[in-house]
């Protein structure tokens, strides 16, 4: 059946299925297109009649994931111009309920709001209004080239996309009052990044941020020295005008040639943060829009209000060493040089990791490692920012072991997604989880989520730095005091 409601930009028309309605391909800015592609977006033009909203809209320009994770993670490529949209799921159109916000993660190169595994539908069928958000990727994105060039396009795209969600969402049965933002990886550092924004405040009431926090950002140094490698790959100089006039198909191939090149020579020489981060697009602290560090202007009181839960994967690092091959050459050369990069000390540090795990190889504790530096410990950094401060935090830990890659790929980055949206009958994370995905685990984990939509309460203590609370999500789940103590406080002072 067929549903139709008014926004100020005109009316759409819906599909209703099984008492969940949605609502797709719902421009919320103009296309970033000609003169506006390099500028902030700009409000979505109005339409006469009715405008169907029946299928996903186009998806940002980018470059397919790399083999092998091209089968390990989902993705869709939508040709078309007008990829600042959203999908809307509501379960009635006459309500003031609860609305999540998802933005994607993908290295702020890859991803989609339109991948059907992130279906909003489980979220409507237990009373939240669930939006996913397409913005502006890679160079289109992140590009920072100094010289008065705009920064964070893709931050303020996401910005007016919740700008849309307090303008239009009564009309879909959501409470603008009662927004939550959520996403994963690059869109959980986007929210890192949202929080200490000016521009950003008072959009949502409540976060979460799985597996990214408010670590990962560029310097405009550093951004520049991107954008300039970026230039010589494409053999243009480094200027807005010469990138723009690249074909879209060279770009986007240019863009996975750039993050291949920083991993395989890590140089901060050359790259800046970037060769630690290994992610060239990335927010950038240009001092105006995004006025500090992000975890800095948290601790300074940024974002105070808003609730948070934050958490990362037990064994994050493993998707990128696993299903490569790479976990197995890792030497105790390679595991020392890496431990001393990220400011350990390569003898005594390791041997901590090391006494934990007798039996773990070189490669296991580089995954351990870094699965700490890039994931776990700015989490914890984040909650422990939030000392003190108004707005509630909660910790969690995503532990359950998939038994993909004779067991060895672990509870790695992605591996939560389709259980917080309970989306497990979609096949799509088959390759990562295998066939048969625990549903008791997706229920307990969404059932959380959205409980702290609703009431800002996940189902387990806040944080605080006497228990270090964090609630550990398996088959069996359960809150732990303080996991891993004498890991975590290796990097005191260091992460």
């Amino acid at each position: 059946m067929q549903c139709v409601v008014t926004t100020r930009h005109g009316r759409l028309r819906g599909i209703e299925e099984g008492g969940i309605t949605a609502f797709k391909g719902i421009p919320y800015a103009a296309p970033p297109l000609g003169a506006d592609r390099f500028r902030p977006p700009r409000p979505a033009g109005a339409w006469d009649g009715v405008r169907d909203a029946l299928a996903y809209g186009p998806t940002a320009p980018k470059a397919p994931y790399a083999p092998p994770f091209d089968r390990l993670i989902p993705e869709v490529d939508i040709p078309g111009e007008d990829f600042l949209n959203l999908n809307v799921w509501t379960p009635r159109l006459d309500g003031s309920l609860p609305v999540m916000v998802w933005l994607h993660g993908g290295a702020f190169s890859n991803g989609s709001g339109s991948v059907p595994a992130y279906d909003g539908g489980r979220f409507a069928r237990d009373g939240v209004v669930c939006v996913t958000v397409n913005y502006r990727l890679g160079a289109d994105g992140f590009l920072h080239l100094g010289d008065g060039t705009p920064a964070n396009l893709g931050l303020l795209d996401q910005i007016a996309a919740l700008t849309w969600v307090q303008d239009a969402i009564a009309a879909f049965g959501g409470d603008p009052g009662n927004v939550t933002v959520f996403g994963e990886s690059a869109g959980a550092m986007s929210i890192g990044a949202l929080l200490a924004m000016p521009s950003a405040a008072g959009l949502f009431r409540r976060a979460v941020l799985q597996s990214g926090a408010a670590h990962h950002t560029l310097s405009p140094a550093s951004a520049r020295l991107v954008g300039r490698g970026l230039a010589d790959l494409l053999g243009v100089e480094p200027a807005l005008e010469a990138i723009a006039a690249v074909p879209r198909d060279r770009l986007t191939a240019a863009q996975q040639q750039l993050r291949a090149a920083i991993s395989a020579a890590p140089d901060p020489a050359r790259w800046g943060e970037a060769a630690l981060n290994l992610m060239p697009f990335e927010p950038v602290v240009d001092g105006e829009l995004l006025p500090g560090p992000p975890i800095e202007r948290i601790a300074a009181g940024a974002g105070a209000e808003v609730d948070l839960l934050v958490g990362t994967n037990s064994d994050e690092f493993r998707l990128f060493l696993v299903p490569t091959g790479l976990i197995g050459h890792v030497g105790e050369e390679l595991l020392h040089a890496t431990a001393a990069r990220y400011g350990l000390d390569a003898g005594a540090d390791v041997a901590v990791y090391r006494a934990g795990r007798p039996h773990a190889s070189p490669g296991d504790l580089l995954a351990t490692i870094a699965t700490d530096w890039f994931y776990r410990v700015p989490a914890i950094r984040l909650a422990e920012a939030r000392t003190g401060q108004p707005g509630t935090t909660h910790l969690y830990e995503f532990a359950w072991r998939p038994p993909t890659f004779d067991g060895l790929l672990g509870a790695c980055h992605a591996a939560e997604l389709p259980f917080v949206f309970d989306n497990l009958h979609d096949r799509a994370f088959t390759a990562l989880l295998g066939a048969e995905p625990p549903q008791e685990l997706a229920d307990t984990m969404h059932a959380a989520w959205v409980s702290f939509a609703a009431t800002g309460d996940p189902g387990w203590p806040a944080y605080d730095l006497d228990e270090r609370r964090t609630m550990r999500f398996d088959t069996h789940s359960a809150v732990l005091g303080d996991p891993r103590a004498d890991e975590r406080v290796l990097w005191e002072g260091r992460r």
